[in-house]
């Protein structure tokens, strides 16, 4: 369930870092160059880009996706679907080239984590959507998703699903609760502590612990928790980074605390019981992966309806029981509580889906960082985590 970046080392990000922060000026591209011709009305095909296990499947055939189907059925579109982004920093270099030299990339629709999407955005290198044309969007788009520093108003990603980074502990094996971030720094979980490796993934809920306002931190704030890091680091608290195998880690009992997903966690929950996901008191960080149209996109029109079928709440919920992360359309939480099955109405309660008031006044959407800054925070944090 590689969903999230598992790469951050210097090498698989330079190319993108580099083009993005030194401002290269054949990379940018201005609105004019962006939208290529559409042949939406004539040529009723989509090619879709997703990562991999990140879509509703059937139970007895897996090449089947129902969500998708319903709307290739409605729509008369064929939708090519393929799983493969298995990393941001990858799938930028994939087609950075393309788009960096005006070229077509053979995608319609595209989905990046929001931190990397901010790039794309700062580049120039993906189309605005007609939200005239999204009423479902429009209407049902979460509003805590709706204004993100990158892309003001959303005008060219639209979430397709949403999460928060927290703490996930072995409540049973501790013996005690964990609250705030500090609670991972007491002397009995000294060894059986992980953090996520990725900068992105990791830097806003250390900040957060800070007492930090993440959605406008500073370097010295960023300084800061390097240095706090480093100290847990050479005193052995922090037994290691991680990418998604902080699963095994702490299924296994290896740790019994960490940074962790809240989808993920879900997941590990049915296994078992005893594992909690914790927003913790200083706040969380709520992020989402988008959709986003390339520029040159040959099927504009097509990922647009696409896009908008996805905010159906019945679509919208089919796809979160399956999913299993934040939904970014909360009226779909109707839906499922409405369902004759007693383990998927159960979903709609579950605030890992659908994050109650009190859970969302701790939550925040961290600013990105800029392309100024990228290259030297990464080199520093990579020299941390030893990527």
């Amino acid at each position: 369930m590689s969903r999230r970046s598992l790469l951050r080392a210097l090498g698989a990000g330079a190319a993108g870092a580099t083009l993005a922060g030194c401002g290269v000026p054949a990379a940018f591209v201005e609105p004019g160059d962006r939208a290529g011709h559409d042949s939406s009305a004539t040529d009723h095909t989509l090619h879709f880009a997703n990562w991999p296990l990140y879509i509703d499947t059937d139970d007895e055939d897996e090449s089947r996706r129902p969500t998708l189907d319903a709307f290739s059925q409605r729509t008369g579109i064929s939708v090519t679907y393929t799983e493969e982004i298995n990393d941001n920093d990858e799938f930028f270099g994939k087609i950075s080239p393309a788009l960096m030299n005006r070229q077509q990339t053979g995608r319609d629709l595209i989905v990046i984590s929001d931190w990397m999407a901010a790039r794309f955005v700062r580049l120039g290198w993906v189309q605005e959507m007609d939200r005239a044309k999204q009423p479902n969007v429009a209407k049902y788009l979460d509003p805590q998703l709706r204004t993100p520093a990158f892309d003001e108003g959303r005008r060219h990603s639209v979430p397709w699903q949403s999460g928060i980074t927290g703490i996930a502990y072995n409540r049973k094996k501790l013996g005690r609760e964990i609250r705030s971030t500090g609670d991972l720094w007491a002397d009995d979980l000294r060894g059986r502590v992980t953090l996520l490796s990725g900068l992105d993934e990791s830097f806003a809920l250390l900040m957060q612990g800070n007492g930090v306002d993440i959605t406008r931190w500073t370097a010295d704030d960023f300084h800061e928790i390097c240095e706090q890091t480093e100290k847990r680091v050479r005193a052995r608290h922090i037994r290691r980074f991680t990418g998604n195998d902080y699963i095994k880690d702490l299924a296994t009992g290896d740790v019994l605390a960490c940074q962790a997903y809240s989808g993920d966690v879900i997941q590990l929950q049915a296994d078992n019981p005893d594992i909690e996901f914790v927003v913790p008191e200083e706040g969380a960080e709520l992020w989402a992966e988008s959709l986003m149209i390339p520029n040159l996109a040959r099927h504009k029109r097509n990922a647009e309806r696409l896009v908008d079928h996805y905010y159906e709440p019945e679509v919208a919920a089919e796809l979160a029981a399956w999913v299993n992360y934040v939904c970014p359309v909360p009226a779909a939480r109707d839906v499922l509580a409405s369902s004759k099955d007693e383990e998927t109405a159960a979903l709609a309660e579950d605030p890992l889906i659908f994050p109650d008031d009190a859970m969302r006044e701790r939550l925040a959407i961290a600013r990105d960082i800029t392309s100024e800054e990228r290259m030297d925070f990464a080199k520093k944090w990579n020299g941390i985590v030893g990527l």
